[in-house]
Order: structure tokens, then C-alpha cells, then sequence
């Protein structure tokens, strides 16, 4: 019994970190495509000099 459990436990396990897996990519080409848009539709600044979308 002990042995059917550990097994039904691994695949448990291993189907959780998959779904994970996969929820963290569909994430990161979320961002990826904001960053995109982000970066090809930034506008200029109130001097005419380039500006960054971004603050770092």
C-alpha cells in the first residue's frame, strides 16, 4: 500500500510542477509583450530628447 501511495504522491507532485511550469510561462511572454509595446510606443519628452519608458 505504502509503495501505490508514494507513487500516486510522485505523480502528484511532478503534475503540480508542471502546471507551475507552465503558468510561469504564459507570465513571462505576458511581460515580454508588455516590455515590447513598452519600448515601441514610447514617446519623446517635453524637450525633444529621447526618453526611457522606464526608471532604473
Amino acid at each position: 500500500m505504502v509503495p501505490v501511495l508514494l507513487v500516486l504522491l510522485l505523480a502528484l507532485v511532478l503534475f503540480g510542477a508542471g502546471f507551475a511550469v507552465k503558468v510561469l510561462w504564459w507570465i513571462a511572454l505576458a511581460v515580454l509583450v508588455v516590455w515590447l509595446l513598452g519600448f515601441l510606443m514610447r514617446g519623446t519628452t517635453a524637450g525633444g530628447g529621447r526618453s526611457r519608458w522606464y526608471r532604473w
